[in-house]
């Protein structure tokens, strides 16, 4: 069974892994998820997913990365994370997505997500329109 648990410094070259291998993921440093909101998921002794998100206001959160290993996905990780993440948490949660990740988007609004803008050129490498997405719990 997928544990989750708070990220330490210990599981930052796991994770490193996990983003290098999931394109659609930002390529934030590693090391500086351990200032913010960090979650892994442990299966056995490996590290098969993390997530990273950040409190904006009293009532407003934003997910800021979110990768599961390949061999890993489609399995409920992802959404254990963002669970885990959210936990009693009651009002708006942003996050980004980037406009080809077809999975990621499926997945976002499977969970109630909702499109509220486009951000033209956001990203980079390679050059792309992201999607921003809001979430609301009461």
């Amino acid at each position: 069974m997928t544990a989750i648990r708070r990220g330490g410094a210990e599981y930052l070259e796991a994770v490193a892994a996990i983003q290098q291998a999931s394109p659609g993921a930002a390529r934030w440093r590693v090391a500086d998820y351990l200032e913010q909101d960090f979650w892994v998921a442990i299966e056995g002794n490996r590290v098969v997913g993390f997530l990273v998100a950040r409190n904006v206001a009293a009532d407003e959160r934003e997910i800021l990365n979110l990768a599961v290993a390949p061999d890993f996905r489609r399995k409920g990780v992802a959404r254990a994370l963002v669970d885990a993440a959210l936990g009693a948490f009651r009002g708006s949660v942003f996050l980004e997505v980037r406009e080809s990740n077809a999975v990621a988007l499926k997945f976002y609004k499977s969970l109630g997500f909702k499109e509220l803008s486009r951000r033209p050129g956001y990203y980079d490498s390679p050059f792309e329109t992201a999607i921003v997405m809001k979430f609301h719990s009461c």
